[in-house]
C-alpha cells in the first residue's frame, strides 16, 4: 500500500462525517522518515485547499496564518516564507505557492497531518467516535510514513492516538511509546496552539523545542 492509496478512504469518510461540498485534507511534507511528525485535530472550511475547485495540494493549514507562527518559533520555517504567509490574505494562496509551502517543509524533515481528515464548515468539535473510525487507517498512515518522532497536539488526540487518557498539563515531556504493527514509535503530548488553546502557544512551543533538543542529545 502507498500513502495515496489511504486518500481513496479519506474521501469516504469525508462524505460521511465531514461537510459534503468540502473537500477532505490529507497531509504533507516529507513522507519518508520524517524527524518528525506533527498530528493535529481535524481540518476546516479556512483551509483554502477543501474547496471543490481547488487542484493543488491538499495538506494542512493552506490559506491560514496562526500555525505556521508555531513553525517559525521552533525554526522549522524560512522567514521570507513566514512574512509572506502573514501578509497574505487566504484567497491570495496559489497551487504553486502551497506547493512551495510544503517543499520546504519536506526539507526540513517535517511531515505534518491531522488524526481525522474530514473537514468541517468551522471549528466544531468532533467527537471521539469519528477520531476513531479514522484510527486504523491513520495508524497505516503512520507505518508508511515511518517517523522518528510523533507529536500529538491536544488532550482528544493524544487520548485517542495512544489510547490512554491524556492531560497534557500532566503529561508535558513525557516519551510515551505507540506499538503499532512490530514497530514502538516515540511520542510526545503538546498543547493545542489554535483557537481556543491559542493562549497555550508559548507552552507548545516551549515543549517542542524541548523535545527537539532531547533527540539532538541521542
Amino acid at each position: 500500500m502507498k500513502l495515496n492509496d489511504l486518500n481513496i478512504e479519506y474521501d469516504k469518510l469525508q462524505k460521511k462525517y465531514g461537510e459534503p461540498t468540502l473537500n477532505s485534507i490529507y497531509n504533507g511534507g516529507c513522507s519518508k522518515n520524517p524527524d518528525y511528525c506533527f498530528v493535529f485535530m481535524n481540518p476546516t472550511g479556512r483551509n483554502i485547499a477543501s474547496l471543490p475547485n481547488w487542484h493543488g495540494p491538499r495538506s494542512p493549514w493552506l490559506g491560514t496564518k496562526n500555525i505556521w507562527d508555531l513553525f517559525f518559533a521552533i525554526n522549522l520555517f524560512d522567514e521570507e516564507l513566514y512574512k509572506k504567509i502573514k501578509s497574505m490574505k487566504p484567497d491570495e494562496w496559489t497551487e504553486s505557492f502551497a506547493k512551495e509551502v510544503y517543499k520546504h517543509i519536506k526539507s526540513k524533515k517535517i511531515f505534518i497531518t491531522n488524526l481525522a481528515k474530514c473537514t468541517q464548515i468551522d471549528a466544531r468539535v468532533l467527537s471521539n467516535a469519528i477520531f476513531r473510525e479514522y484510527l486504523s487507517l491513520f495508524e497505516e498512515e503512520i507505518k508508511l510514513v515511518n517517523p522518528k518522532t510523533i507529536i500529538l497536539f491536544g488532550n482528544q488526540v493524544s487520548s485517542i492516538f495512544l489510547n490512554e487518557k491524556i492531560s497534557v498539563s500532566q503529561s508535558r515531556k513525557k516519551l510515551y511509546k505507540k506499538k503499532i504493527g512490530n514497530k514502538e514509535f516515540d511520542c510526545y503530548v503538546v498543547f493545542y496552539p489554535i483557537g481556543n488553546g491559542r493562549f497555550n502557544i508559548d507552552k507548545s512551543i516551549e515543549d517542542i523545542k524541548w523535545i527537539m533538543n532531547q533527540k539532538e542529545k541521542i
